[in-house]
């Protein structure tokens, strides 16, 4: 028993992400955040911010079926 669930191979599913958003003012991050949260759309943020010269941005990923649902909520928003 132990070995055969040791071998199983389960299926992966494999979810593409896209750039729905980036900024270099972390506020507006968070607001982007929280609106998509909101909706309930799941997101993640990726900060490219260099900490000695604070420059770069953070850039905020949505699932690729998201991303027309997201931006619309940015755009209404005014954060695109």
């Amino acid at each position: 028993m132990y070995l055969s669930s040791m071998t199983e191979k389960k299926a992966h599913s494999t979810t593409a992400f896209t750039k729905a958003f980036s900024s270099n003012r972390p506020l507006e991050v968070e607001a982007a955040t929280s609106l998509l949260e909101e909706a309930g759309i799941a997101s993640f943020k990726i900060d490219k911010k260099d900490s000695s010269y604070i420059f770069g941005e953070i850039e905020l990923y949505v699932k690729e079926e998201d991303l027309a649902q997201a931006t619309m909520i940015l755009i209404e928003n005014e954060l695109l």
